[in-house]
């Protein structure tokens, strides 16, 4: 033992002084993993590395009714000129959306569902999803949703109540079969992009140079990093999250940061950025950007970065509706407009600070509107009420916002 000790320190000797690095393997860390191929002709399989893949399995054999929203009207073409986008959020089949008719009677070019589209908050956590399957059951179902679907072509992504669990983010261990509960509903095709990725991200472009509106639907939920707790809950401007300085948070996930600076650099002349929550609101303690500041600075500073012109945000989640502006952020005005709820108001006010707010919010429900007069160089940011009323508006020229 002790000769072969000696002639492998003089080995070692050796190597350092030819400048050679000592080559010194651990087996259980340098030799690679056998492939799938090898594990299964051995019988064996691979130890699941995520809570998705663990899953897999029992989501490949399960057999349940997939809820599908029917009928299916096709989006606008590539070339199509849109003047009108009505949109909403919070939005329970359990009741009646009469709101839902009186978008069907006006005339926009499509609608966007923008989160808790349903609500199936997964209870039993039952890997099933019951209640969120029964959730788009129901909404399938409802008469006013069929008719607003029949009459509009439809976007959608989703925030908590219609990912599966109040408040969730990255660490929902069901979100794989949510997604693709999400995808099966919406009627996204076979060969859809994200039936291949993690997270419902999504992009669309229509119409001509000049006229071309970019539509991004981002994922606040599939990736997203645990928030901070309040230490003083319901506590006016802190009721459940207060804002972390932790630079491991994140909101959109690695792979969606890159695909979002991809979009942005994309050509167009207005750009409506989706968030499911509130991004420049800083009156309240509850799901919004401005729990994670670091991450809200970089949605600006790319924004600035990728010189992305005409961006609008559009929001949801509050159960009261409200516009923003910022004047500080992306070298031009950034303007957001939150539309909420659908049928789940829950008040006759909100009063909360609202330091980038134009104006009061308004409670009650309501949709969303986003008009284009092309002609006029002009955007309308319309709150509307249940008769269609307009209760709030903006109006912004595209040449403030660098659209024209």
């Amino acid at each position: 033992m002790l000769r072969f000790a000696s002639l492998a320190a003089a080995s070692l000797a050796v190597l350092a002084a030819c400048g050679e690095p000592a080559a010194v393997t651990d087996p259980a860390l340098d030799t690679p993993p056998p492939s799938d191929e090898t594990l299964a002709s051995a019988g064996l399989t691979r130890t699941p590395r995520t809570a998705i893949e663990a899953l897999a399995p029992y989501y490949a054999q399960l057999d349940y009714d997939a809820p599908i929203a029917t009928p299916v009207t096709p989006l606008p073409g590539a070339d199509a000129v849109l003047t009108s986008i009505a949109f909403g959020s919070c939005n329970t089949a359990e009741r009646d959306i009469e709101i839902l008719n009186t978008i069907a009677a006006e005339d926009h070019d499509l609608f966007m569902y923008i989160g808790d589209n349903v609500y199936g908050d997964v209870y039993s956590y039952d890997a099933s999803l019951p209640e969120l399957r029964e959730a788009y059951h129901q909404l399938a179902a409802r008469p006013e949703f069929q008719a607003l679907r029949a009459r509009f072509p439809m976007l959608a992504t989703w925030d908590d109540h219609d990912y599966g669990m109040n408040d969730s983010g990255g660490r929902f261990a069901f979100k794989g079969f949510a997604e693709t509960l999400f995808l099966d509903f919406w009627g996204a095709a076979e060969d859809d992009v994200r039936r291949t990725r993690e997270g419902i991200y999504d992009a669309q472009v229509f119409g001509p140079e000049g006229q071309r509106v970019q539509i991004i639907l981002l994922d606040t939920r599939y990736f997203r990093s645990d928030l901070t707790p309040t230490p003083q809950r319901g506590a006016e401007g802190m009721e459940r999250y207060i804002p972390s300085e932790d630079p491991e948070q994140t909101m959109l996930g690695a792979a969606q940061w890159a695909w979002l600076e991809e979009q942005l650099r994309e050509p167009a002349d207005v750009r409506l950025l989706v968030s499911s929550i509130q991004v420049h609101a800083d009156g309240h303690g509850w799901e919004a950007w401005r729990t994670m500041p670091l991450e809200r600075d970089r949605l600006y500073g790319l924004i600035e970065e990728t010189n992305a012109t005409g961006v609008v945000i559009v929001s949801g989640d509050r159960h009261s509706s409200g516009l923003y502006v910022r004047d500080d952020v992306a070298g031009y005005p950034l303007y957001e407009i939150t539309s909420s709820s659908l049928n789940m108001s829950f008040r006759d006010e909100n009063n909360e600070p609202g330091p980038h707010r134009i104006g009061d919010m308004y409670a009650p429900v309501n949709y969303g509107v986003i008009g284009l007069d092309w002609e006029a160089g002009e955007i309308a940011l319309q709150i509307k009420d249940e008769a269609g009323a307009v209760v709030r508006e903006q109006r912004v020229s595209l040449a403030e916002i660098g659209a024209r």
